[in-house]
């Protein structure tokens, strides 16, 4: 096996500059419109337990097993920026490593450095992920965004047998997300005898300072609890992800076909695979396929309360990843134009429509391996122009931002607001966020049932006091009574608002008034 060059600085070049493409141009990145609706209000109570107190979110919150708000905290400290910068700059630096991580893996493969980069920009692409809904490229600064591309790079340095930098790379992630990290640690233990032990000391530091980290923290997840009838009622409304019963079969089906792609290619590509490759790019992805039947025991037979918290399906991701630089080094190493057409389609299916994905293996094919990033950048820009994809609403507005600055600069900070008419959108929460205010309750805030059963027992029944009917003016005193001191509607009652915008109208809730 020829082990891969040290990185240069053309390297390291083009793994930031596909780091920088893939998180302005595609797959891109977001804030506040996903995980991050929960991550930063948490993180702002504990840069300041002054400012949202009265918030579910951080009254009961699930960040104790991590060091990720530690670190944005600390940085924040550091640089004096605010958390979108600090995290936003977390997530591009393990984006580029993660992509050198392909970039490694794909020359063990026997590819050229100019090949192995098109097979590494073609995985830049991301992918969404239906069933346990993660992505191979997450979109916003979240814990998983940052531990997955890690495990990437922890996987191309050991397919190198740099065991104790890949370890190193592999604690950072444990650090940041130790779920994610579970299925990356268990097909590892079929390295175990070719690594050195030391490079199993950072995986045994990364556990201890988790356990320092938790120890004291005021949350209390039952790691041996078993899932009530009513938790998995919420669970199943509000997170049916978990539940693989609640899956389509068509989403079951999908995963198998990739996973049946992923070995074909795979043994094609036999010659070059070393066992440190059979194992990332076979090993680790049938883990993810056999998280489906243990998912199925562990949690809807067993009822194990943890499944919902460590959700071992999204192991899944690594599948489809692995088969996008699996089927795209095939392509590149192909005898025929039509069998490269046929493993570029394959490539490029994930992140983008049939159709187009057709052209774009047809293109990468057509042209010669050393000009084969071309047509793997050109992509970058093809899949959302060409092919109409468009991976995130766009939520973020100036009615909402105006009325964010008018709650945070005119109402008290420990005043609480409810968005009586909004359901399931996504407005609260860049509102709590933004006007750093608390809101009452929120469908995106839901997300951490998982984790605490109080909680979940919390939101409901805020859910139903005041979500499940609408807003009705004859509920003003409950609004009251429940600790509501204001109402944000996208309608007028009748009386004049403290504010109001073309979108927006805020109401005290002062029974009488």
């Amino acid at each position: 096996m020829k082990r891969p060059a040290t990185p240069t600085l053309a390297t390291a070049a083009v793994c930031l500059g596909l780091a920088l493409l893939s998180f302005f141009q595609f797959p891109g990145h977001t804030w506040l419109q996903q995980d991050t609706q929960i991550y930063v209000p948490i993180l702002e109570h504990e840069r300041d337990p002054a400012v949202l107190r009265n918030d579910i979110l951080v009254q009961r919150s699930h960040v104790a097993y991590t060091l990720y708000d530690e670190i944005a905290i600390a940085l924040r400290g550091v640089s004096g920026a605010g958390f979108r910068e600090v995290l936003a700059a977390q997530q591009i630096a393990t984006r580029a490593l993660g992509i050198w991580g392909l970039l490694l893996l794909a020359e063990t493969l026997g590819l050229g450095w100019l090949p192995a980069v098109a097979a590494a920009a073609i995985c830049a692409l991301g992918a969404r992920i239906p069933g346990p809904e993660v992505l191979t490229f997450e979109y916003e600064p979240s814990p998983r965004a940052f531990a997955v591309p890690l495990l990437v790079c922890a996987m191309g340095l050991a397919a190198g047998r740099r065991y104790l930098a890949a370890g190193i790379a592999a604690g950072a992630a444990c650090l940041y997300h130790a779920p994610t990290a579970i299925p990356f640690l268990c097909a590892s233990l079929l390295l175990a005898r070719r690594a050195k032990p030391a490079a199993l000391l950072p995986l045994a530091a990364a556990a201890a300072i988790i356990g320092l980290a938790a120890h004291g923290q005021p949350e209390h997840q039952r790691l041996f609890a078993a899932v009530t009838s009513s938790q998995e009622m919420l669970q199943r409304m509000r997170t049916a992800y978990v539940w693989i019963s609640t899956w389509p079969a068509a989403t079951i089906l999908r995963h198998l076909v990739i996973f049946a792609a992923l070995t074909a290619a795979c043994a094609r590509l036999r010659r070059a695979l070393t066992p440190e490759l059979r194992v990332f790019l076979l090993a680790l992805p049938a883990i993810g396929v056999l998280s489906l039947p243990l998912s199925w025991l562990l949690l809807e037979h067993w009822k194990w309360g943890l499944v919902p918290q460590v959700q071992p399906m999204r192991a899944l991701l690594f599948g489809t990843l692995a088969m996008q630089l699996a089927t795209a080094a095939a392509g590149l190493m192909a005898r025929s134009r039509w069998e490269a057409i046929f493993w570029f389609t394959l490539a490029y299916l994930p992140p983008c429509p049939s159709g187009l994905a057709l052209v774009l293996g047809a293109a990468t094919a057509l042209l010669p391996n050393r000009s084969s990033p071309v047509a793997a950048l050109a992509a970058f820009f093809a899949i959302p122009i060409l092919g109409g994809v468009v991976n995130y609403p766009r939520l973020h507005n100036p009615e909402l931002a105006e009325l964010s600055a008018w709650a945070r600069a005119s109402t008290p900070r420990d005043a609480v607001f409810l968005f009586p008419e909004e359901g399931h959108g996504l407005a609260p929460g860049i509102f709590r966020s933004e006007a750093l205010r608390a809101v009452y309750v929120d469908w995106k805030g839901g997300g951490q049932i998982n984790y605490l059963r109080e909680f979940g027992e919390d939101w409901w029944f805020r859910w139903q006091q005041t979500m499940v009917r609408g807003f009705r003016p004859e509920d003003m005193g409950k609004y009251s009574g429940l600790g509501v001191n204001y109402l944000v509607l996208r309608k007028r009652i009748g009386k004049s608002p403290e504010f109001a915008n073309r979108t927006y109208a805020v109401y005290p809730c002062i029974v009488g008034r």
